[in-house]
């Protein structure tokens, strides 16, 4: 069974926490031991991002990362061979993140193999439009038993969400706002409208949501409105001021997040 499923199948009351971060940041190398660290530390499941030179859904903060994991020498082929490298040990689910121009270059067909092989359980692809998905990307997806989370927004229709629950598996990703990643100090009240217009519509699929949860606030409120938070540019942040010590960075993380 996809880990994605059996995590959320066991989930119960519980809130879950995902964090985001770059491979090959800040090192070429640390990417197996940053998911080696938090997993140890409890974080429930990890979405890694495949460094592109043209992020257009993410912030300065993500975008530096890309750039600096570019310039050490990451690539999508180098990724799955880091993460084929300790399959055996990663027990948490692990979602790849990643623009779709790098995927069409490495082959889409090609993509969802090598990432299943590589322990990999699900895909976020933020640019991928949804014929695309539904054609191509969603069926490469299933035969190798590999989810492929969809992003939604507060602009996003009631007509367009049920469409999405209706066709994908694994969780719905709730963009906190339609805007770049980044820090957020706090949810405001048209926010907190679409997280209740959300939780009213009963969708199949559970939620998570993320962009802008960086302290207690914000927290808080994603895990009231959803199944849990991820968190990237918070961490992504930390992570690269601790030259890649993911003890330290979660340390200073959990800190803020009281």
């Amino acid at each position: 069974m996809n880990k994605i499923d059996t995590l959320f199948a066991q989930r119960g009351e519980r809130k879950f926490l995902s964090l985001y971060f770059c491979a090959g940041t800040p090192h070429l190398d640390s990417t197996a031991s940053v998911i080696l660290t938090l997993q140890r530390r409890g974080i429930d499941f990890l979405e890694v991002g495949i460094p592109f030179s043209d992020p257009l859904a993410d912030g300065p903060v993500i975008q530096t990362a890309a750039t600096k994991a570019l310039h050490n020498g990451m690539s999508v082929s180098l990724l799955l061979k880091q993460l084929r490298e300790i399959k055996d040990e990663v027990h948490i689910p692990l979602i790849l993140m990643g623009y779709l121009n790098p995927i069409l270059h490495y082959g889409i067909d090609r993509f969802c193999h090598d990432a299943a092989e590589a322990g990999v359980s699900g895909l976020i692809i933020p640019d991928l439009p949804f014929d695309d998905y539904l054609q191509t990307v969603g069926p490469a997806a299933s035969r190798y038993d590999l989810r492929v989370i969809m992003l939604i927004t507060p602009e996003t229709s009631d007509e367009r969400i049920r469409f999405i629950d209706e066709h994908t598996d694994g969780f719905i990703y709730m963009v906190s706002s339609a805007a770049i990643t980044g820090v957020q100090k706090s949810f405001d009240e048209q926010k907190l409208d679409y997280f209740q217009r959300i939780d009213q519509m009963q969708l199949r699929n559970p939620r998570m949501i993320g962009f802008g949860i960086s302290n207690a606030q914000t927290l808080q409120m994603a895990q009231q409105h959803a199944a849990g938070a991820i968190i990237g540019s918070k961490f992504v942040t930390l992570l690269d001021e601790t030259d890649g010590n993911a003890d330290v960075a979660l340390d200073q993380l959990f800190e803020a997040l009281k």
